[in-house]
C-alpha cells in the first residue's frame, strides 16, 4: 500500500476515515489474517501449537501481555513481529510529538492546532514500522525516562512558569501513543518505577508531577521477563502483574528437527565460507544435540536455561574451525570434521551455568563431555551398542576395531590435509567396513562417520579419548589401564 496523499484534516474527514484504538486495530488485522490463512509470526519456529495461539488469543481479547520464559525463547522476536498486525499507515497531526490522531487530538499542541485551523490542520502519515517502541529495563531507568518530567530549559526558552503544562518533557510512554510499547526484562525495573505504570495499564492515562492534566494514552503494552530474574535480580510487583491481562509462558524447543531449523535460520555464515566448507547434516544434528544434552545434564544449572544461541554460535564456530584448518593446510575446499567440534568449546563454556559438580569438573571438561555425549546420541539407533552383551553365536561388529586398538594408538591432528586425514582413518582396521556396512552413507560423508564412530566408542568407554594441544588421541581402554598399572609398579 502506497503512502496516502491526504494532507489536511478536512480531506481526511471527507475520505470517511474512522479512528480506532491500537488494540482494536491489531485485533481486526489478526482476524483478517486468520480468516485468510496468512502468516502472522514469520521466523518464530516451534510455537505453532503452544505459545503463538496464546499470543493470538491475547490480541483478540485486546490485552496487554507478559511473555515469561528463560533466555533465548524468542520473546522479543514475537513482540517485534506484532508490528505486522498494525495498519500500514495511520494519520497524525503534523508536528505532534505524541502522534496525535487528527480526529481525537491528545496533546495541548494538537488540540490548539485543530481549534485554530479546523479542516486545514496539516496531516502527515506514520508507517507501522515507526509505531514500535522498545525499552530494555535497567535499574537506572527513572520515572522521568518512562513518563516524563518538568524541563527547566524548555521553561526558560519559552518563558513559561512551572505551572504551565507546556514545560513538560514527555517520556517514552506518552511518546508511544498509538504504538506498541515493549519493556524487556521487566523485573529489572525498580519497584517504585513499576508503580508508575499502574495508571496507564488500568485507567489508560498518566500523571506527571503535580499537573492536573491527564493523558488518555492508547498503547498496546508487551512485557518480557525471565523467571530467573525473580530470585536473582528483582521481581514484578504483585499489583503490576495483576494489571497485565495475559501472562504467556514460553519454552525451549525439544524437537531436534525444529531446533535445526532455528539454528539454520539464525546462524550467520557467509556465502564464500559455504562455498569453501561443506557441513554434513550429521554434524548439524550433533550441534543441536549438544544443547539438548546440556539441558538434561546434571552438571548444568537447568534453572538458568540453555539458550538456542549456543547452537547458533557453535555452528558459526564450527564453520570457522574448518575454514581456519583449510587455510592452514592449503586445501582448496573441505568438509567439516568431527575433530572440528573442539572449536565450538568457546560457544559452550560461555552459555551454560554450572552447578557445584560441574564447577568441580571445570567448564572445559563439561563442554567436551557434552560434545561426546551429543555424538553418541546422534549415532544411537544407527549402530549397535558396543557395551551390550552379545547373544550366543552373535559376532561382535567392533571386534576388528578393538583388535586394531589393542596394538595401536590413533591420532587425529587438528590441522592436516583432507588426503592425510582420510589416509589416517583408513589405517584403522575395520573402521571403514563398519561405517559402510551399518550406515551406508554417501561417499563424501564416510570419513566424518568414521571419526564419529571413534567418539561413539569413547562415549561407551571402549576407547579412551585424550585432547592434546594439537591433536586428539584414541587409545584402547584396557591396554591403557594395564600400562598405567605397570608404570605405577615401576
Amino acid at each position: 500500500m502506497q503512502k496516502p496523499t491526504i494532507e489536511t484534516l478536512g480531506s481526511l474527514i471527507s475520505s470517511g476515515y474512522k479512528a480506532k484504538s491500537i488494540r482494536a486495530e491489531m485485533r481486526d488485522n489478526l482476524v483478517a489474517k486468520l480468516r485468510g490463512g496468512a502468516p502472522r509470526f514469520e521466523g518464530v519456529i516451534g510455537y505453532d501449537n503452544t505459545v503463538l495461539p496464546d499470543v493470538e488469543r491475547a490480541i483478540l481479547s485486546q490485552h496487554s501481555m507478559l511473555l515469561l520464559g528463560l533466555r533465548g525463547q524468542a520473546k522479543t522476536r514475537i513482540a517485534r513481529q506484532m508490528v505486522g498486525l498494525l495498519d500500514e499507515w495511520v494519520p497524525v497531526i503534523a508536528g505532534s510529538e505524541l502522534n496525535d490522531d487528527p480526529l481525537a487530538p491528545l496533546s495541548r499542541f494538537g488540540k490548539e492546532l485543530v481549534e485554530e485551523l479546523g479542516g486545514a490542520t496539516p496531516v502527515s502519515w506514520l508507517h507501522r514500522s515507526e509505531r514500535y517502541v522498545e525499552k530494555l529495563a535497567t535499574p537506572d531507568v527513572s520515572v522521568a525516562d518512562l513518563i516524563g518530567d518538568v524541563d527547566p530549559i524548555k521553561a526558560s526558552n519559552l518563558r513559561l512558569n512551572y505551572s504551565d503544562e507546556r514545560v513538560i518533557h514527555f517520556g517514552l510512554v506518552p511518546r508511544a501513543h498509538r504504538c506498541i510499547f515493549v519493556i524487556n526484562e521487566l523485573p529489572d525495573l525498580q519497584a517504585r518505577i513499576q508503580v508508575s505504570l499502574f495508571n496507564i495499564l488500568q485507567e489508560g492515562d498518566i500523571q506527571i508531577r503535580g499537573f492536573k492534566m491527564r493523558l488518555p494514552l492508547d498503547i498496546a503494552f508487551v512485557f518480557t521477563a525471565n523467571p530467573e530474574d525473580y530470585t536473582n535480580r528483582g521481581s514484578i510487583i504483585t499489583p503490576l502483574k495483576d494489571r497485565i491481562e495475559s501472562q504467556i509462558l514460553t519454552h525451549y524447543i525439544d524437537d531436534l528437527d525444529l531446533a535445526q531449523q532455528i539454528t539454520a535460520q539464525e546462524a550467520k555464515i557467509s556465502a564464500d565460507t559455504r562455498q569453501l566448507v561443506k557441513l554434513s547434516p550429521w554434524l548439524t544434528k550433533v550441534v543441536d544435540q549438544i544443547v539438548l544434552e546440556a539441558r538434561l545434564s546434571e552438571l548444568v544449572d537447568t534453572k538458568s536455561g540453555v539458550s538456542p544461541r549456543l547452537s547458533i554460535s557453535a555452528t558459526e564456530n564450527l564453520y570457522s574451525a574448518a575454514e581456519r584448518r583449510l587455510l592452514l593446510s592449503g586445501d582448496t575446499s573441505t568438509h567439516v570434521r568431527a575433530v572440528d567440534l573442539w572449536g565450538v568449546v568457546p560457544a559452550i563454556t560461555g552459555k551454560v551455568e554450572l552447578v557445584y559438580e560441574g564447577e568441580q569438573q571445570g567448564p572445559l571438561g563439561v563442554a567436551l563431555s557434552l560434545i561426546t555425549q551429543a555424538i553418541g546420541s546422534v549415532l544411537e539407533g544407527h549402530l549397535p551398542n558396543p557395551s551390550a552383551k552379545l547373544k550366543k553365536g552373535e559376532k561382535d561388529p567392533y571386534a576388528e576395531i578393538r583388535n586394531w586398538f589393542g596394538q595401536h594408538v590413533f591420532e587425529l591432528p587438528a590441522v592436516n590435509t583432507d588426503k592425510e586425514h582420510l589416509a589416517a582413518l583408513n589405517n584403522v582396521g575395520g573402521l571403514r567396513e563398519l561405517v559402510v556396512g551399518l550406515i551406508d552413507p554417501p561417499k563424501d560423508e564416510i570419513p566424518l562417520l568414521m571419526e564419529m564412530v571413534l567418539f561413539y566408542l569413547a562415549n561407551h568407554d571402549v576407547l579412551q579419548r585424550f585432547l592434546l594441544r594439537d591433536r586428539i588421541e584414541f587409545k584402547d581402554q584396557v591396554n591403557t589401564m594395564w600400562r598405567d598399572l605397570l608404570s605405577d609398579d615401576l
